[in-house]
């Protein structure tokens, strides 16, 4: 019998909440191809999209079920950037989800020379600072590399998001949910980025962004 069946109802749920969100995401060109991978904490271990998956043709039996130890426990062998899912959960125990895109903005801005590679995209609107806060910049490695677990689990300590030199960004949230409204508000912010380069622009300033952190109880 597949897994699904034989899941508890809140694994059930979240299965098919990773099945939603990434037809959503491939539905919108968030994502293309077998690109980008889904992933959510369980009590038991957890779960992520397999290797070259579509995330707009996931089936909710087939997804990868790991242990903390990296061991797949059930479904179909899990995506080659296991590791980034994984060294975020280590290092943020609030971390319920991870989406990690190859989404067009925020992939071309991870290309650009010239980049602060501790914040590399402004605080352009208070909804970045929000759901994103500080994005740091993570120096290119080849896919599947495993010391880019090392150079991300470096960073995520303190930053819910970073942004993968030329490849794209990997988000965390406390929930699927908020993973992914977060990943939809950094490519939407790497929109406005490339779009206002040629254009004198004015950031959130310090005291904007105390605000916010004060009004919101944000931790950035």
């Amino acid at each position: 019998m597949s897994a699904a069946i034989h899941a508890n109802p809140e694994e059930a749920r979240q299965r098919e909440q990773i099945v939603e969100f990434g037809s959503s995401l491939f539905a919108r060109g968030l994502t293309a191809g077998s690109s980008g991978n889904l992933s959510v904490r369980l009590d038991d271990g957890w779960l992520l999209t397999p290797t070259n998956a579509s995330l707009g043709r996931l089936d909710p039996a087939r997804l990868s079920k790991l242990d903390w130890e990296g061991r797949l426990l059930s479904g179909e062998a899990p995506s080659k950037e296991a590791f980034l899912h994984h060294a975020m959960y280590q290092q943020r125990s609030g971390a319920g989800a991870i989406v990690h895109l190859h989404s067009t903005h925020s992939a071309a801005v991870s290309c650009m020379c010239g980049l602060n590679h501790e914040d590399c995209i402004p605080p352009l609107t208070p909804y970045f600072v929000m759901k994103i806060g500080r994005l740091p910049l993570v120096p290119y490695h080849r896919p599947g590399d495993p010391a880019l677990a090392g150079a991300i689990g470096a960073l995520v300590g303190k930053h819910s998001a970073v942004l993968l030199a030329n490849h794209g960004p990997v988000v965390s949230g406390s929930t699927l949910e908020a993973a992914v409204y977060a990943a939809e508000e950094l490519e939407e912010t790497a929109k406005l980025f490339l779009l206002l380069r040629d254009v004198p622009t004015r950031p959130l300033d310090a005291a904007q962004i105390d605000e916010l952190k004060s009004t919101f109880g944000l931790d950035l």
